[in-house]
């Protein structure tokens, strides 16, 4: 009979084996749900399987690559059960920093909503791959306007002051979190651009929470984009709710101007966009830098000098000198409306007109295009030179 005493030794090395096990996969069990449930506020996002996402971009082609940033690729996607297409963005590779910028865009995304902020649908953490996928905004971003190509129509003004309007107006829902979240990558490309020019703001890896109301910044690293990063938080790594406000002002520069926010052909105290058109916009010059394509257009000129001017104000060095991304929006708001008001009225005055007798002696005539004479008993016409539809009608 063999003692039970010898039996301990492997008994107790078994029972500690099984006992690290069951840690071990508890653990990972517990690790990835954190990956796949995040569901926050009751919003919650689906899950995706590799497979269906590789079936939803024929294998991730060329075909249906729409977009490639620093992250990863983005590819257009059908799903075999659902009716609209989607956005589907796969990193590069699943590093550190890769995961970090997934975990924060689920995080974000799945609790925040805003139609000017894209929409995330759902996520796949699976096999190695990191996966998000969004909303499908049909026409591409700012980006591709703004610098041309792929047959795209040059940006009227007033379809640049809504695209403006709305990416601000997202910004601004980011700003009135407590404490407020900063985007720190504002940029042309990840400015998306869909039905009726409605801008959604893209792409949330780097985001980062802001300073609560006892704090005036929170210190980190510098991570953005060349020329859209606030030279204050670079110097200083004192991170505020202004240095989203910096990168706006540039991407309204570039409305007006569609130039590059950095320029190395320009002289050496130009290179950056602000201070190539600080000179002009604050002579009131504006179509000194405005996009050439808009001088073949209508083109409200008050308004794009008002929108040059905020751009200059949001990238004024001092970070205290800056507006808030509300005022901003107001500000633009209410140049729109004062223009779109002005337009109404300047039409009614510009109507048709039928003259039958020979009272008038003398007139103004806005649009001789548009004039109708029925009598030739009229003894004179003074056709003086436009007078500016603002004067007279706003009182100013």
């Amino acid at each position: 009979m063999i003692p039970i005493y010898q039996f301990k030794l492997p008994v107790a090395i078994a029972a500690a084996g099984i006992g690290l096990t069951f840690l071990l996969f508890f653990t990972i069990r517990k690790g990835w749900l954190m990956i796949n449930q995040f569901k926050t506020n009751g919003t919650g996002v689906r899950i995706y399987t590799f497979h269906e996402l590789k079936k939803a971009t024929k294998s991730f082609s060329v075909e249906m690559l729409i977009g490639s940033g620093a992250f990863g690729n983005v590819y257009r996607g059908v799903l075999d059960n659902e009716t609209r297409t989607v956005a589907v963005k796969i990193a590069h590779s699943n590093s550190t920093e890769n995961a970090e910028e997934f975990r924060n865009e689920v995080d974000l995304l799945s609790r925040i909503r805003h139609k000017n902020l894209v929409s995330l649908l759902g996520y796949c953490a699976e096999a190695g791959h990191l996966i998000l996928v969004y909303e499908y905004v049909p026409h591409g971003t700012l980006l591709d306007y703004l610098v041309g190509g792929k047959g795209r129509k040059p940006l009227t003004w007033e379809e640049r002051v809504t695209i403006a309007i709305g990416s601000a107006k997202g910004i601004v829902h980011l700003h009135e979190f407590e404490p407020p979240i900063i985007h720190r990558d504002l940029k042309l490309s990840n400015i998306l651009v869909g039905d009726g020019c409605e801008a959604k703001i893209s792409d949330f890896g780097l985001v980062r929470i802001g300073p609560d109301e006892d704090a005036s910044h929170v210190t980190t690293q510098v991570v953005g984009t060349p020329g859209y990063i606030d030279p204050a938080y670079f110097l200083s790594h004192h991170l505020t709710t202004s240095s989203d406000v910096f990168s706006f002002g540039v991407i309204l520069l570039q409305l007006v101007s569609s130039r590059p926010a950095i320029d190395r052909k320009r002289n050496k105290s130009h290179h950056h966009i602000s201070n190539w058109a600080e000179p002009s916009v604050a002579s009131g010059r504006v179509e000194e830098i405005i996009d050439e394509r808009l001088q073949f257009e209508v083109c409200n000129m008050k308004v794009m000098l008002k929108m040059a001017q905020l751009g200059i104000r949001c990238t004024a060095p001092d970070p205290k000198n800056r507006p808030t991304m509300s005022q901003v929006v107001k500000e633009l708001e209410e140049a729109l409306q004062k223009a779109t008001k002005s337009a109404q009225l300047s039409h009614l005055e510009s109507r048709s007109v039928s003259i039958d007798s020979v009272h008038l002696q003398r007139f103004y005539v806005e649009n001789l295009q548009d004039l109708s004479f029925n009598s030739a008993s009229m003894r004179c016409l003074d056709v003086d030179k436009l007078v500016n539809s603002n004067e007279g009608i706003d009182g100013k």
